[in-house]
Formats: structure tokens, sequence, C-alpha cells
């Protein structure tokens, strides 16, 4: 059964829903704030997250970069909200979110939206397999013939966006805000640092980390 985090902080929207997703046969958590939407993030295996934007214990935007950089950083996340200009939106999407609805919306569109993007998310198996190098998606702990490479949450987190990307170029900036969850600004000391370390772990695994100017890393065999 597919699970799907409701986090809205009016009573009367969230328990409606509720009953349709629960009526189609999803099983489904709700929170009304925020703080108790970060403590789910780490407990919970979503398969979809549906967010308000206003919380009177924060913003939702604000949130999307701690799923990205959570245990469900892969998830979809569909954003509910009043805010209808396109400008909202844009920041909405900018942010993180894979889809927008504007409130009020038609329950059967909600149903629509959050089945096409459930169809859409394929889980991560826990265990990722690349050559010698496996990838334990949800400890972090990666190895090379058998061999902990003993990396630390950064270089975890970065070699799992690396493997599920495979042969794509990532943006610097892109890596930065999924890694440490905040925008990377004028500086990108501590990216660099960090994928020079990880290079030189995963050596001779038969995986290597390129970069390319204007294009930025890429994961690819050796």
């Amino acid at each position: 059964m597919k699970k799907i985090l409701l986090i809205e902080d009016c009573p009367q929207i969230i328990s409606a829903n509720a009953k349709i997703l629960v009526n189609a046969g999803y099983d489904v958590r709700c929170t009304l704030t925020l703080e108790d939407a970060y403590d789910m993030l780490d407990i919970l295996s979503l398969d979809l997250i549906v967010l308000d934007v206003i919380f009177q214990d924060g913003n939702g935007l604000d949130f999307l970069p701690k799923v990205r950089s959570s245990p469900n950083a892969e998830v979809p996340v569909l954003i509910l909200s009043g805010l209808s200009t396109t400008q909202d939106i844009v920041r909405g999407l900018n942010a993180g979110a894979d889809d927008y609805l504007i409130k009020p919306y038609q329950f059967d569109e909600f149903l629509a939206r959050v089945e096409a993007l459930i169809r859409r998310f394929v889980r991560i198996p826990s265990i990722i397999k690349k050559g010698r190098l496996s990838i334990n998606s949800t400890t972090g702990i990666a190895m090379v013939d058998g061999k902990d490479l003993l990396l630390t949450e950064k270089e975890s987190i970065l070699l799992l966006i690396f493997a599920q990307n495979e042969a794509r170029f990532i943006q610097a900036r892109d890596l930065y805000q999924r890694v440490w969850g905040v925008p990377m600004g004028i500086n990108s000391t501590a990216l660099r640092s960090a994928v020079k370390r990880l290079r030189a772990k995963i050596e001779g695994c038969g995986w290597v980390i390129g970069w390319s100017r204007g294009e930025g890393y890429i994961f690819e065999r050796e």
C-alpha cells in the first residue's frame, strides 16, 4: 500500500483529502504542523508528500530542502496552496516541488495529480550496486569489495545522488542544495572538498566522478 504524508494546517482540508485518499486505497498519515512533519521524514518510508505553503510554524517552501536531504529525498512532492500567481507556482517548483495545485481545487483533479506522481515514482532499492561498489540507501554505508569506505554523512548523500543519476550531469548548485539543504551562494569550497574526498575513497571501484565546466559533475564508468 502506497504511503502518503499530508502536511496541511487546515483541519477541514486535511480531513477531506485524507478521506479521498484512504477511499482510493492509500495509507495516509497527517500532520497540521511543519514541526511534526520534520520528525515524520526520518521515521516514515513515503511514496508521496502533499504540502501546504503557509503554516503558523514556518513556510512549506523552507521544508522542501529538508525533504531533499532526508531518507525520503527522492519522494515526489505535490504543493496545495491558495497562493496562485505565476510567481508563486514558479517559486514552489524551483524550491523542489514536483507539482503545484491551486486551492480551491476539484477533488477528482487532486486525486489524478496524486496518482500521476506516484506512478512516476520508483522507490530506490535498499542496496545499489555499481560494479565493485555497493551502497545501502537506508544506512548510507558504502563498500568496495565488502570493505566499508567510512563515508561522512555528506559524502554518503553525495554518493547516493551520483549513483541514482549515473551518466547525467548535475550542476554544483543543485548538488549543494540537496546535500546541505541551503543555497550554495558564492562559496562552493565545501562541495569541492567533499567531492575530492569521495573521489579518493571510491578510487579503483570502476566508477569515477567527473566534472565539466558549465555542465557540472557526472558519475560514470571508469
